[in-house]
């Protein structure tokens, strides 16, 4: 485990990020490959943010059937990766004098941090800087996280068994995130899930990221399915908004956010890991 107090972080940003090289074997979205069935329409993009619940019985998913795809964000769902951003914002935020220097909290975190895309992070915590300087900065953060995570992430719990329930069922799926390209190229190999994605979609490709339901949309435009008979699993109130602006209901990753935010931001249910029972209850249905 990497010794936090060791990293010196007068000399970021860090041109050498320690994890080996990967080659995704999907292909990242990108306008130029969507493909649009000729008898597929996909969700509007003007689907209002305001959180509401997809259907009225809690913890049921029945409604979905015949399910069609699987919609993942990455960080915090498919791995806990909260600690290390958490780890990187506050080292970081306190080098340059931060709220007086006092390091932030976890509580500060989830409320102003979690689950928001740079550009956004860059006007809620540096609002006095130019933009091209608070930029940069957020490049250094994500520099160490990745040198933290590249030593410390793991799958959530029993992720490996819902991707072989998808596997067996031939279901589509893809992956929606608002991480820079880096960060996704690292966690997707760490977890051994190149094969597994057939699209990824990256919120700073998209015209708005999450919370807006833009990464959303152009996932399921990319894999041709309805967002009726699709389903998403997210950890943060910015991805719980977004999934289900898209029209879908979300499940709830409670690795980190407190369920009563996340069922607020409009999730279905929320479960513990992915072996919860919960969650394989309500996929009994198919």
């Amino acid at each position: 485990m990497v010794a936090l107090t060791s990293i010196q972080l007068s000399h970021c940003p860090f041109p050498c990020d320690n994890f080996p090289n990967t080659h995704l074997r999907k292909t990242f979205l990108s306008t130029q490959n969507l493909r649009k069935p000729a008898s597929y329409t996909p969700p509007r993009a003007s689907i209002s943010l305001e959180s509401k619940s997809i259907d009225g019985t809690k913890g049921s998913l029945a409604f979905l059937a015949p399910l069609e795809a699987i919609l993942f964000d990455i960080d915090g769902t498919l791995c806990d990766s909260d600690p290390q951003h958490y780890d990187a914002f506050r080292l970081m935020l306190q080098e340059i004098g931060f709220n007086g220097g006092i390091p932030i909290t976890e509580e500060f975190f989830i409320k102003n941090i979690s689950g928001k895309h740079n550009d956004e992070l860059c006007e809620v915590l540096l609002p006095d800087w130019d933009f091209q300087r608070a930029s940069t900065f957020m490049e250094e953060k994500e520099g160490l996280f990745r040198r933290l995570a590249a030593e410390q992430l793991k799958p959530v719990k029993g992720l490996q068994n819902l991707c072989k329930w998808i596997d067996d069922r031939s279901l589509r799926r893809a992956a929606v995130t608002n991480a820079p390209r880096q960060n996704v190229d690292l966690i997707i190999s760490m977890l051994d899930l190149a094969s597994f994605f057939e699209i990824i979609v990256l919120g700073n490709e998209c015209e708005r990221a999450k919370p807006f339901p833009d990464p959303y949309l152009k996932g399921l435009q990319a894999l041709g399915v309805s967002h009726k008979h699709t389903m998403v699993f997210e950890d943060s109130v910015s991805g719980v908004k977004a999934g289900v602006a898209a029209g879908m209901p979300v499940v709830g990753l409670g690795t980190r956010n407190p369920e009563k935010l996340l069922l607020d931001a409009g999730a279905s249910f929320v479960i513990k890991d992915f072996d919860d029972p919960k969650l394989w209850t309500a996929l009994e249905d198919f």
